[in-house]
């Protein structure tokens, strides 16, 4: 791995396992095991995390996610945010929006009135990028997980859209480092997709990246929801911590899959995607340059898996800059 001056990590949720893994993985190789080997790390550069499944953690009295409130510290005051599950902060030119998946994100509720304020409030001229994470991803074709956050998406795609996100990170089990004018991301399998809004190619939409293959004791994902014979029973999809368990994802009613569930082939959307091991650098070039490239954890750090620019056009796709309306007593 390169030598990186690290300002800060982010977790993308599930950085500890529930406790009664008794080993909590932390998904990036140079690191190794979170509980025991972060410290040496965390005690210089801050840690900024979102919460994972796993991080629930059913306890007496109905309590939930009681060890991931308690052991991180989170700029939600700062950010106009009353919660641990959503928050905001910037770095590098990056204007980062932590959203809580485990939460309600209906639009009547108050990460999602929350979520319009902070998207009104970023200075593009000072934050030119603007990046999204949540745990569950949205456009993952992988069998596991399949469409198990379209709920969260139907809620909240087209707000993110509005407002010109240019980069989502997702995973199940992830970990990305912030390093000066870098971003180093870990998180079951690896996928990248071409910019994408409601699973047709935009060029306006936000490039989803999905890194969850840092490692951990789940083994790989690797078969695709679109191989014969892969792809899930609609009714099996829905996660019960995800919006109360509601059932959204419908078939497609247009394109290449209209009428299915699942796609016969590779979505369009998807660009690449490979079940090994490995981490990505996001290197921030520019206001519209930036360089994502993904690394198998066993090759050299001179080969490379994947590789691209991403770049924004702010000429061709408009931002809203002010929001109409919003609650002002979140």
């Amino acid at each position: 791995m390169r030598p990186i001056s690290l300002d800060g990590i982010i977790g993308e949720g599930n950085g500890c396992y529930k406790l009664w893994h008794r080993t909590c993985f932390l998904m990036l190789s140079l690191l190794g095991n979170l509980c025991r080997y972060m410290q040496s790390l965390v005690s210089k550069v801050p840690i900024m995390v979102v919460e994972g499944n796993h991080e629930i953690e059913e306890q007496t009295e109905n309590k939930t996610f009681e060890a991931y409130s308690s052991r991180f510290a989170f700029p939600s005051e700062e950010s106009g945010s009353l919660s641990t599950f959503y928050y905001s902060f910037n770095a590098g030119g990056i204007h980062f929006i932590m959203l809580g998946a485990y939460t309600d994100f209906s639009k009547s509720e108050k990460q999602y009135k929350w979520l319009e304020q902070d998207l009104a409030n970023v200075d593009r001229s000072t934050t030119p990028w603007l990046a999204a994470t949540w745990h569950p991803p949205w456009y993952s074709t992988y069998e596991a997980h399949y469409r198990e956050a379209e709920c969260m998406r139907l809620e909240i795609e087209e707000l993110l859209y509005s407002y010109g996100v240019d980069i989502v990170f997702n995973g199940h089990a992830s970990f990305f480092l912030i390093a000066r004018n870098y971003v180093e991301e870990v998180v079951h399998a690896y996928e990248r997709s071409n910019r994408v809004y409601d699973y047709n190619l935009d060029p306006c939409g936000p490039v989803y990246l999905t890194v969850g293959d840092g490692g951990n004791r789940e083994k790989m994902a690797v078969q695709h929801a679109d191989e014969p014979g892969r792809c899930p029973e609609p009714s099996t999809t829905p996660d019960q911590h995800l919006g109360d368990g509601a059932f959204c994802a419908e078939n497609f009613t247009s394109g290449p899959a209209a009428g299915k569930f699942c796609w016969d082939r590779q979505p369009d959307y998807s660009a690449f995607r490979e079940s090994s091991f490995g981490h990505g650098i996001l290197e921030v070039k520019n206001e519209t340059w930036a360089l994502w490239t993904w690394y198998r954890n066993q090759d050299s750090d001179n080969k490379i898996g994947d590789q691209i620019y991403i770049v924004r056009q702010p000429d061709k796709c408009r931002i809203r800059h002010v929001f109409e309306s919003w609650l002002a007593d979140l």
